[in-house]
């Protein structure tokens, strides 16, 4: 596959079921193997509703990539104005998911070039993209595109605290 058979393009209305099969494709092999609190049938439920809303909000950009008239990948992403907490512009890459069978014509190069040459033309001074841990391969890619881990997010599963500090042996961890 070359990069001529595929495009990167704006979003339109009639892109709205490719783009809720392609966000279906993200949850199903990123949250869905990785995060067992993400209900995997969002994009189905409530992805066109979403889409749409996107499609019309001028701080959403939401952009396809086309294979012969069908929907292969897609990419969102939102501003988000200054506040008194921070006080710059951002913009924020929500999804990028191409299919497996295009990931190699480097489309998704393409998609975060589009987005944030976007950010920089809606004046957004900074950038920023989440990955799960458990993709190195994602943290690879974004990495490659110049992002840098800014913060790191931790989490607890409640309700397990007693079986989780009382262990095999019944100490702790010594952290204190």
């Amino acid at each position: 596959m070359t990069d001529h058979e595929l495009t990167v393009r704006r979003a339109r209305p009639d892109d709205i079921p490719g783009l809720v099969a392609s966000s279906a494709g993200l949850f199903a092999e990123d949250a869905g193997t990785r995060d067992p609190s993400v209900d995997v049938d969002w994009p189905l439920r409530h992805g066109a509703e979403s889409f749409t809303a996107a499609l019309a909000d001028p701080a959403r950009l939401v952009l396809v990539v086309d294979h012969a008239g069908e929907v292969v990948g897609h990419l969102t992403g939102t501003l988000t104005e200054p506040s008194a907490v921070r006080p710059v512009k951002s913009a924020t890459l929500n999804a990028l998911y191409v299919r497996a069978a295009h990931r190699r014509a480097r489309v998704g190069e393409r998609l975060v070039a589009e987005f944030l040459a976007w950010a920089e033309t809606q004046g957004a001074t900074q950038a920023e993209v989440a990955a799960y841990t458990a993709n190195p391969d994602a943290i690879r890619f974004y990495e490659r595109q110049g992002f840098g881990a800014h913060e790191v997010t931790l989490r607890s599963g409640l309700g397990r605290k007693a079986e989780v500090e009382s262990g095999a042996n019944g100490e702790t961890d010594g952290v204190s």
